[in-house]
């Protein structure tokens, strides 16, 4: 395949490493006040970018005027005073310098303007709306924003500065490879990339981005491995005379499915529930039903998804052919039932993933 690489995006809990409570709540303060810039600064850029890039057809009210959108030193019909990607950049550096680091504003602009160029056609047909930003959107930040970097065994945790503001991780019970891509990072072995930082329910989370080299296996792109994904069997993979059945509907189903009645139940019983807060209180129960059955989903389609990869691997199966999705998909919007138990997408989403990880080049028929 053609990069080496692949990048992994990891969710980390971060604490403000300060010892008052008054100084933690001040910095939560500050974060939630770029948050807010950010999210004003997105809206603002895509404004500007819409209008730049529709100005041509306002030109009917005249003739012989340029309308280039490039630097007029640069360009003789351009009609900007700098470059494109710097107009939008010092349209929201005038407006809130001094309130966030020019590192986020500058982040932010380069991802706006690459997301708006690749669907400008879309715009230009009329096919897609503009990006609209909510205000508790992440906010991002590159390598230059993280200083100090290390792992503190005092603290147990992995500790740096966040623009100045003293920073450091909460892994908890980590089942996952976070704690051994912090490692890496610190040794070197891998980079991190233009990463985010997230506000929610007063908590912060870095969204963190790591470049890493893929898995280097022994795979030979000429045997190709063919699977099919259906609810009957979530996954049937086959290739020469070696084929193998990946979980069945009814362990899939089963386990969901009582699930979705305990959550009914809790939603019959919610009436008779004492207040207190409203109606946050009353719902508690339905909600952490939601997030039970959300995280028993995902574990299963990983396994499914982890499986799959490892059968393509040990036969050395160099492309893996997904069969016949789209009549899957189409049978599937019919029956109700199907289509909102069978989590196609979610599934087909970890294979990617997990194929590219592995090297193997991924074919949906």
């Amino acid at each position: 395949m053609g990069n080496s690489t692949i990048r992994l995006t990891r969710k980390i809990q971060l604490l403000v490493d300060l010892p008052s409570k008054e100084e933690k709540e001040d910095t939560i303060c500050k974060l939630y006040q770029w948050q807010n810039r950010c999210y004003r600064a997105a809206n603002l850029i895509v404004s500007h970018l819409y209008v730049q890039e529709m100005i041509k057809d306002f030109f009917y009210l005249s003739e012989g005027i340029k309308y280039k959108l490039a630097d007029e030193k640069k360009n003789d019909d351009g009609i900007l005073n700098r470059s494109r990607i710097n107009t939008t950049y010092r349209v929201i550096s005038n407006r809130f310098k001094g309130e966030i680091p020019t590192n986020i504003l500058s982040c932010l602009n380069g991802t706006i303007n690459t997301t708006f160029k690749q669907n400008t056609t879309k715009y230009w047909k009329g096919e897609r709306s503009l990006e609209n930003f909510r205000k508790d959107m992440a906010f991002p930040f590159s390598l230059e924003g993280i200083t100090r970097f290390g792992y503190s065994e005092e603290k147990n945790a992995f500790c740096f500065r966040l623009f100045s503001i003293p920073m450091k991780t909460y892994l908890g019970k980590d089942f996952t490879d976070k704690r051994i891509l912090l490692e890496r990072l610190l040794k070197g072995e891998i980079k991190l990339c233009t990463s985010h930082i997230k506000l929610q329910k007063g908590k912060i989370f870095w969204l963190a981005v790591f470049e890493i080299e893929k898995e280097k296996h022994c795979l030979r792109p000429e045997i190709i491995a063919e699977a099919s994904l259906s609810l009957e069997y979530p996954i049937v993979v086959k290739t020469g005379k070696k084929r193998l059945t990946i979980g069945t509907k009814e362990e899939f189903l089963y386990r969901r499915l009582a699930i979705q009645a305990a959550r009914k139940r809790a939603k019959i019983g919610a009436t008779y529930c004492k207040s207190g807060h409203g109606r946050k209180r009353k719902i508690k129960a339905i909600d952490k039903f939601y997030k039970v059955e959300s995280n028993y989903i995902s574990q299963r389609l990983h396994v499914y998804s982890r499986r799959l990869i490892d059968f393509c691997v040990k036969h050395q199966a160099g492309t893996l052919l997904l069969l016949n999705q789209e009549e899957k998909i189409s049978v599937a919007k019919e029956e109700k039932f199907v289509l909102r138990n069978w989590s196609y997408y979610e599934l087909i989403s970890k294979i990617k993933y997990k194929a590219e990880k592995a090297g193997i080049e991924l074919i949906v028929d």
